[in-house]
């Protein structure tokens, strides 16, 4: 087991009812502050880790940092906000836009000029543009501070630019956020039909004969999981028992069969990466088709194991093309996931899964920020404006952004009252556009569409 990095710790300073408790709930996506309008509703600090573009910091919220305490309570607050901000690797200096700049934001910033750490200052409360504007104005330049990043935490405005500019802030001075990978061991389940190579393929991603491999079906009966670490970077690989055609299952008078048949389902979309092997030298199956519908609807990465290509005769030098065409053509459903061709007994491409299950997985967490998707759907509609479904009003949308990683999510609101106005096949040119210009490779992406007045209608 690999030694978790430092994860650098991020501190949200501020005097009182700034928005800290706020801002810190968009930036680790959670509601895990309780968020007033009463000054001094933070007593403690509140921790938790922050995921942004697949790397991980760890932001600690705390009470308003004022001065003049009055009673025993508000000084214990105080002395909490203290201890944040001297064990911090870098600090969020938060002020409130609206309210303008206070006597309690100039002394904390005198303290705060005296700390060898990096501090930003985050000009909260910046909801639209004219409040945005305010901070040209004289009062604003006049001070310790005078780079200031506008931001609402109400609305997300400018969170992801501000993260951006911490995680090269701390990159500068040595301390980089961690990736994901480090503090994670990587879930790998494969999966496929009886006897296509599943555990010969692991047992050679292991090195040793860990699984039972045999010319014969079923020769694994349930999910079995295996930790590795390679190049330090910790695995957990799932052997699942080969899946027939869940009708022949069902029917099936092995009971120990159908178990093992759903668990090994379950391990798949429990999964972060799945390995789908195809036995290459032998026609795609209905199964293999039927599997890959289940992945795709799991939410799962997918990288596509072509395995036994030492059974394939006379490889000329479009081969590969050719049955990498073979293979999209009847896998539509994961037309995202790469396809590695590999033979289990040679061991041939094998050992090159590991660096394709880190890319895949980091891909996860791509994450666009706000003004990134914003300037995206104003570059996808130059290109094809939206195409009409159902009804006779043009689809017009009104927003799109990024509400989740693993896997990349977004909401695509429309105008119009009803989601089917727009036609199934925007959405397919969306998420093209998004793999051509975003790293997106072996990882589904969903859009949610939102109507005015209608719920989130995934698709």
């Amino acid at each position: 087991m690999s030694t978790e990095p430092h994860k650098p710790l991020v501190a949200i300073i501020g005097r009182a009812n700034v928005g800290k408790s706020t801002l810190f709930n968009r930036l680790v996506e959670d509601q895990k502050s309780l968020v007033s309008a009463v000054a001094g509703t933070t007593r403690d600090r509140n921790q938790a880790d922050c995921l942004w573009r697949g790397q991980i910091v760890s932001l600690v919220d705390t009470g308003g940092l004022d001065v003049d305490r009055k009673d025993e309570i508000e000084s214990s607050i105080e002395v909490q906000a203290r201890k944040a901000l001297a064990e911090a690797d870098a600090v969020l200096f938060v002020v409130d836009v609206q309210s303008g700049l206070q006597s309690e934001d100039q002394s904390i910033a005198k303290e705060l000029k005296k700390l060898n750490k990096p501090v930003l200052v985050v000009a909260n409360k910046a909801d639209n543009a004219e409040l945005r504007a305010q901070l040209n104005e004289k009062e604003w330049h006049n001070w310790s501070f005078s780079d200031m990043m506008p931001v609402s935490a109400r609305q997300g405005t400018g969170a992801g630019d501000l993260l951006d500019t911490l995680y090269d802030a701390l990159k500068e001075i040595n301390l980089p956020p961690i990736d994901i990978q480090d503090v994670t061991s990587v879930r790998v389940s494969v999966i496929g039909r009886p006897n296509v190579g599943k555990s010969s393929l692991l047992n050679k991603l292991l090195g040793h004969e860990r699984f039972i491999a045999a010319d014969q079906d079923h020769t694994t009966r349930e999910p079995s999981d295996t930790m590795i670490a390679v190049d330090g970077q910790n695995y957990t690989l799932v052997d699942t028992a080969g899946i027939r055609k869940l009708a022949k299952v069902r029917a099936g008078k092995s009971k120990l069969e159908r178990s093992g048949v759903d668990r090994s389902l379950r391990a798949a979309r429990r999964s972060d990466v799945v390995l789908l092997v195809l036995d290459i030298s032998r026609r795609i199956h209905v199964q293999d088709k039927f599997l890959g519908g289940e992945l795709e609807k799991a939410g799962v990465s997918v990288i596509i194991i072509a395995n036994k290509w030492d059974k394939i005769p006379d490889k000329g030098t479009n081969t590969i093309n050719d049955y990498e065409e073979y293979v999209r053509a009847h896998m539509p459903m994961l037309s995202w996931a790469p396809i590695v061709f590999t033979s289990a007994i040679t061991g041939k491409r094998v050992q090159g899964l590991f660096d394709m299950i880190d890319t895949v997985f980091r891909n996860r967490f791509t994450q666009l920020s706000r003004d990134e998707a914003r300037d995206f759907i104003r570059q996808a509609i130059v290109k094809h404006k939206p195409s009409r479904g159902k009804g006779v009003a043009h689809p017009k949308i009104l927003f799109f952004e990024q509400g989740h990683v693993n896997p990349p999510t977004f909401y695509l609101g429309i105008k119009q009252g009803r989601v089917d106005v727009l036609h199934q096949s925007y959405l397919k040119f969306l998420k093209n556009l998004l793999r051509r210009i975003y790293e997106f490779k072996g990882t589904p992406i969903r859009i949610s569409i939102k109507a005015r007045k209608k719920k989130h209608t995934t698709v």
